[in-house]
């Protein structure tokens, strides 16, 4: 594997786990008709069901640290 695509799937990685550790504490209640998002100003706990919002919180930091990862590749590829 290159340098570029290592570095890609290390960056991927990375954000994806840093933003599964400081996603938002949140809760989803969905109903017939009804769909309700809290989110609290703490960190998730342990246990539960992830909700859409923190899916998007962890593909978020996942994408930087993809973005982050190839530019590094990129860095060091020139070298």
């Amino acid at each position: 594997m290159n340098t570029k695509a290592g570095l890609l799937v290390l960056g991927l990685i990375a954000g994806g786990l840093v933003g599964y550790v400081t996603r938002p504490q949140s809760a989803e209640i969905n109903l017939p008709g009804l769909n309700i998002q809290i989110t609290g100003e703490g960190r998730a706990e342990a246990g539960g069901e992830i909700t859409s919002d923190q899916w998007q919180h962890i593909g978020i930091f996942a994408a930087i640290g993809a973005i982050i990862g190839l530019g590094a590749g990129v860095v060091v590829g020139r070298r």
